[in-house]
């Protein structure tokens, strides 16, 4: 995970806590009965936390290691055995110190002829650097990344091998997105200025897989792995796709998830999904993990740093966010 723009944050904002979580239509009896019931799978956190733990048993999946080729062809090959299709989006890109990285964006598609579509994402590359760690002996270590990365993968395996047991209406793609997290440490001149994060979204935002691809929208899933974690409205979803994270934000309130789901501003997030949004111009939010008491000046608490290990995945975290995205799924016609 990036970098946290420190922004005034727009009118719109306030609109959105004004209203959050209160605009459900109300339905008559007569409209309930003759709503058809929907069959929404049942998450299994179990299942989820092994394909976690799966990610972090390579080690760091950093860019140009051996981690990281092996870890990609585990993760196409779990694709490949719940998805319809599968495409691995090989490219070559320019990191902040002028390492030309070997990437790949791994996209799995379910009902790929369905006209309606959606996507779910997450970035499944580790961070080189964990620079935020209180022992400046650890500032180039790369991190296991169990939350920054692999939770989010974690989840949307579990949503795919659900999704491949019982289809939803409507297509679903799953994208991987890499080079996410290879960005300037703290310490480089260079930190702050420059795309230098998102580097795999970006690629894809200006080379989509498919040229006729057009989605509804996009969720974008990142540290969503530990306990009691606090999912704050981010900035730039609410800017660009606010309808959406509403829908996502009450489903996981009607759901029972209030604690999680909160309806607060948590700021802008120089995150995968804001290339999406200005290159790609499809509407993403991002579901991101952010301090409960400072909210939209601070990530989880081991974030970027060796603390974050299979020690702070928790299975009622996955389980929260795995079901709130299979219900808003399964209920889109």
């Amino acid at each position: 995970m990036k970098y946290l723009l420190n922004s005034l944050f727009i009118a719109l904002a306030i609109l959105l806590f004004s209203c959050g979580g209160n605009d459900s239509p109300k339905t008559s009896k007569a409209e309930n009965k003759a709503t058809p019931t929907i069959n929404i799978p049942d998450f299994n956190a179990d299942s989820a936390y092994k394909y976690v733990a799966d990610q972090v048993a390579f080690g760091p999946r950093v860019p140009n290691t051996p981690a990281h080729d092996a870890c990609a062809k585990y993760l196409s090959g779990k694709l490949n055995e719940f998805a319809d299709t599968v495409v691995v989006q090989k490219f070559k890109i320019r990191a902040y110190d002028g390492t030309i990285l070997n990437g790949k964006n791994i996209i799995g598609s379910i009902n790929p002829q369905a006209k309606k579509r959606i996507f779910i994402s997450a970035h499944w590359d580790s961070r080189p650097y964990a620079d935020n760690d209180p022992d400046p002996a650890n500032h180039r270590t790369p991190i296991d990344a169990a939350n920054d990365g692999a939770s989010g993968v974690g989840v949307i395996l579990e949503i795919a091998r659900q999704m491949g047991l019982s289809k939803p209406n409507i297509g679903v793609d799953y994208i991987f997105f890499d080079t996410e997290d290879y960005g300037p440490p703290m310490d480089s001149p260079k930190r702050g200025q420059g795309e230098y994060w998102g580097l795999g979204a970006q690629y894809w935002s200006k080379n989509l897989h498919d040229p006729d691809y057009s989605p509804h929208y996009g969720i974008l899933l990142d540290m969503v792995g530990a306990k009691d974690a606090t999912f704050y409205m981010e900035g730039f979803s609410m800017e660009y796709a606010s309808h959406i994270l509403k829908k996502v934000w009450n489903t996981g309130k009607e759901l029972g998830y209030g604690e999680y789901f909160l309806f607060e501003n948590g700021g802008y997030i120089d995150d995968d999904h804001k290339y999406i949004n200005e290159i790609a111009k499809i509407p993403t939010i991002d579901i991101i993990h952010l301090s409960k008491d400072t909210p939209g000046n601070s990530f989880f608490k081991y974030w970027h740093t060796i603390g974050d290990n299979m020690s702070t995945i928790d299975k009622n975290t996955l389980k929260v966010v795995g079901q709130t995205l299979l219900t808003v799924s399964y209920r889109e016609k």
